[in-house]
């Protein structure tokens, strides 16, 4: 089963945070290593809550010229017209369907940094199925991945360190995972591997009465004009 949520609701109670320690205006251009082209250490936090069956909600948030971000509408659109790997993970999750809030049940959330020329560097991915009964979780799984870009010469973006937690997979009232990935980048832009260092934190809680809902946060040591942030689940 998929929660049904009426549209308009639904999209007023998405929620997105900024928290910007330091950023300095920057020009256009290539991501290259160099304090006036970058906006500095960036914060962003998402809240979505899981559409109706065969849809994904999704949002995106960009980095102007000025260093500050610039917030994109929530958007429902059908799952297998969300973009690239999210397309995969909310096709996927929209594949159960019932009447009743006792059954099983499946949602897909991705978390996504994208640089300026639409390539996206490193995404965070969670596929969560559960079953519910007698007004319990009776069981519950939630898988995480990742992903990365690599450049030639065996350069780019590279996973550090990954885990996820579950708090509970049987009997109840609600299952919570956390799961989190931290990707360094040695390449083109940055021979040293000190520069950019992208972190992104996903939690999927998973009720008992069927319904599901998504958060995210991405914390990102350096960014640049033009990144921008994807997020969403289905």
């Amino acid at each position: 089963m998929r929660t049904r949520i009426a549209l308009g609701s639904m999209l007023a109670a998405a929620v997105l945070t900024l928290t910007a320690p330091s950023a300095q205006a920057a020009d256009a251009g290539d991501g290259a290593r160099s304090s006036d082209r970058s906006c500095g250490e960036l914060r962003l936090t998402g809240s979505l809550p899981v559409p109706p069956a065969g849809m994904a909600v999704e949002r995106e948030v960009s980095i102007g010229a000025d260093c500050t971000a610039r917030f994109g509408a929530v958007r429902m659109v059908p799952a297998e017209k969300a973009e690239g790997a999210a397309a995969r993970a909310a096709t996927a999750a929209s594949g159960v369907s019932g009447a009743t809030a006792d059954g099983t049940h499946r949602v897909a959330g991705w978390n996504e940094m994208y640089d300026c020329c639409n390539i996206r560097m490193t995404g965070l991915y969670t596929a969560s199925e559960w079953t519910t009964g007698g007004g319990r979780v009776t069981g519950a799984s939630t898988e995480a991945t990742q992903q990365w870009n690599r450049e030639p010469w065996n350069a780019g973006w590279s996973l550090t360190s990954a885990r996820s937690d579950t708090d509970c997979t049987a009997d109840c009232a609600v299952s919570r995972t956390e799961a989190h990935a931290d990707f360094g980048y040695r390449g083109i832009f940055d021979a040293t591997g000190t520069w950019y260092a992208n972190t992104h934190h996903s939690y999927v809680d998973l009720a008992a009465d069927g319904t599901a809902s998504c958060r995210f946060d991405v914390e990102l040591r350096h960014t640049f004009v033009g990144w921008n942030w994807r997020h969403g689940c289905a």
